[in-house]
């Protein structure tokens, strides 16, 4: 099944040749770059970069990095030049690349599945105290992330990671990114399947393999059996949830397509039931169609959710059956209503051997080294050599007998780590803004954490659900979209006619079966100053006017445009 540009293993009849140059797709003979991202990674696999780094980069520091490699290649490890320091937000779509980079990186840790040891918390939490400044934050895609990371102190990070079995690799750039998995799998007794060794088989084949390395875009995906669907499933260019079906039992119905960042698309059901054993092999399938028929032309249309669009699900389960799989997928059912109003698992649970999981919410995923250390060192005090993170920008302790829970509770909250957050601090989540991201036009971590301080104050009495997601640009890291109150963040004009940090508003998103995307009410902008405000009075407003049971997002699809400003 495995193909490279130079010979693909399957081919499809060409299209017509209306456009002569195509959309770049490998499987229908277009090899020619197209941009030059495409051309880059045509002339050395990114994969191939760690070799530079570790034996002339490392050695003779920032400025012998080649351009390519150090804005396209480094991504294939993890590796992001991070904004440099003192830039405001009207100057990232002006300046140059060269003008935005820092002398620094960004590192991310792929964490698959989520799933963490003491031991390997431990260590992530000392490499951030030793070179990065003591910067760790949780990220919404399971992953850790670093800043500050100096290029001549990659090698000792990359030796100290893998030691206690832990990667880079691919965790950014065109390739298979960190794959999702329900942070309970294994363990929660309510799951209807667990997905763990379908994630290691997918490790095992895909990832840091040269015959993927080279996709048109990123590649996320998930893998969950929970009932409370706790992946985003919806927000993946592949996802496997876990379904019961009526003649074959548990496994994963098949869902493809998803993303959002600037033209948001939720993914689609193929209709199509997957046993355990064949998750690899349909997700090998998935990601050769990517790879084979994905579009290389343009880079903002190179997502699988552009192809996943103009094909429809019944034409891609097709070619997927016929040239990938090589057989007919089995009909299956769709997943059931979500149990539970949270999808992060946050509090006291009991497990399906008897013991405790302890879920546990920073702020914002903002956390530090010390931190990290303490967690681990207060998580294996009570019992527990496991840790789990989410895709909420949360993490979890399992193992935890009945005894010792209220003590690593109390361990967990002497570390501002709440285990009943209020339901600021538990729905609030923030991209990395424009502290370190060379995109990003407004500040978020701080205003997320403030906000949350502010609304905790204002309205200690608030109890229902509430997302707010904070993004520092339009391109959704952050899920704007999909979140009850989504922030997208611009520069704006203040009372006074100041250009000044401040966000368009969406209202109303949702994931879950009844996923959509945020109302935009027209010329709705809040300043960063005037957020709390506008967050309390719409809040309050809500309050006022929902009926029994009624949730936001479905308040804000019948409420009015004034009760919204």
């Amino acid at each position: 099944m495995a193909a490279t540009p130079e010979k693909p293993t399957t081919a499809a009849p060409r299209r017509k040749a209306s456009r002569h140059r195509g959309e770049g797709q490998w499987a229908v003979g277009h090899f020619t770059p197209l941009n030059g991202n495409e051309q880059f990674k045509k002339d050395d696999d990114g994969l191939n970069v760690r070799t530079r780094i570790e034996t002339i980069y490392s050695k003779r520091g920032f400025d012998s990095i080649d351009p390519n490699d150090l804005r396209g290649r480094m991504r294939w490890w993890g590796l992001y030049t991070q904004r440099r320091q003192g830039i405001d937000g009207g100057k990232t779509a002006i300046l140059e690349p060269e003008e935005l980079d820092d002398e620094y990186f960004m590192l991310r840790i792929r964490i698959d599945g989520g799933r963490l040891t003491t031991e390997q918390l431990r260590v992530i939490g000392e490499i951030s105290q030793e070179f990065a400044r003591g910067t760790a934050d949780l990220t919404d895609r399971q992953n850790v992330q670093y800043h500050w990371i100096r290029i001549e102190d990659v090698p000792a990070i990359w030796e100290r990671l893998e030691a206690v079995g832990l990667s880079t690799t691919e965790a950014c750039g065109d390739t298979p990114r960190v794959i999702l998995g329900s942070p309970v799998a294994g363990i929660a007794e309510n799951e209807i399947i667990d997905g763990s060794s379908a994630i290691d088989e997918i490790q095992r084949r895909f990832i840091g393999n040269p015959d993927f390395s080279n996709l048109p875009r990123k590649f996320k995906s998930a893998v969950s059996g929970s009932p409370q669907l706790d992946v985003a499933h919806e927000i993946n260019d592949v996802a496997f949830v876990g379904v019961n079906h009526p003649e074959h039992g548990p496994g994963f119905d098949l869902w493809v397509g998803g993303g959002l960042s600037t033209n948001p698309k939720l993914g689609v059901r193929l209709g199509a039931w997957v046993p355990l054993d064949e998750v690899p092999d349909v997700y090998g399938g998935v990601i050769g169609i990517f790879r084979d028929y994905g579009y290389r032309r343009l880079r903002n249309r190179a997502r699988l959710k552009f192809l996943v669009a103009d094909w429809g699900p019944e034409k891609f389960r097709q070619i997927l059956q016929d040239e990938y799989l090589k057989y007919k997928l089995v009909d299956g059912p769709a997943p059931e209503q979500p149990t539970g109003t949270w999808r992060d698992h946050l509090g006291v649970h009991k497990q399906k051997d008897g013991r405790f999981y302890v879920g546990f919410a920073p702020r914002v995923g903002r956390v530090d080294g010390a931190t990290l250390t303490k967690i681990a060192d207060v998580a294996a005090a009570h019992g527990s050599g496991r840790l789990r993170t989410t895709a909420e920008q949360k993490m979890i302790v399992l193992d935890v007998e009945e005894a010792q829970v209220e003590s690593l509770v109390a361990g967990l909250e002497a570390l501002d780590l709440r285990v009943n957050p209020s339901p600021f601090r538990r729905g609030t989540m923030a991209c990395t803004g424009i502290e370190f991201c060379k995109l990003a036009i407004v500040e978020t971590k701080a205003r997320g954490a403030s906000l949350i301080d502010e609304l905790e104050r204002r309205i200690p009495e608030f109890d229902q659900p509430i997302t707010i997601n904070i993004n520092g640009c339009p391109n959704a890291c952050a899920r704007i979209q999909v979140a009850d109150i989504g922030l997208k963040g611009q520069l704006v004009l203040d009372g006074d006619g100041n250009q000044v940090e401040g966000f368009q508003v969406h209202l109303g998103g949702a994931l879950g079966l009844e996923a959509g995307f945020g109302r935009k009410v027209r010329g709705l902008k809040v300043t960063s100053a005037e957020l709390p405000d506008y967050v309390e009075r719409v809040l309050k407003r809500f309050e006022e006017e929902r009926a029994d049971d009624e949730r936001f997002a479905t308040w804000v699809a019948r409420a009015s445009e004034e009760a919204l400003s």
